[in-house]
């Protein structure tokens, strides 16, 4: 089974609309999938999952899911208080 790949241009998505992933993590590339969300991928494009910004009680929370090659479901890794935190879990 072939693993998903991503090859984007650049570390983050400069589309107009789209937004920047608000960390620079060393060893991850991320690029804008749509408002709110951006999608994770290890420095030769091997898509890792997504993390995606909602809005909490007590201001933004950064939801960290892990993608599964071959698989439309993806495994739940928690929710935390910076991007930064989230980025973390895919070193």
């Amino acid at each position: 089974m072939s693993e998903t790949m991503f090859h984007p241009r650049t570390s983050s998505a400069t589309t107009p609309g789209r937004e920047r992933f608000p960390a620079d993590v060393p060893g991850l590339r991320f690029a804008s999938a749509r408002s709110n969300l951006w999608r994770v991928a290890a420095p030769d494009g091997t898509v890792l999952g997504h993390i995606e910004r909602v809005a909490a009680e007590d201001g933004e929370r950064f939801l960290a899911r892990r993608a599964r090659p071959g698989l439309a479901r993806a495994i739940e890794l928690g929710g935390f208080t910076t991007s930064r935190d989230a980025a973390e879990v895919f070193r």
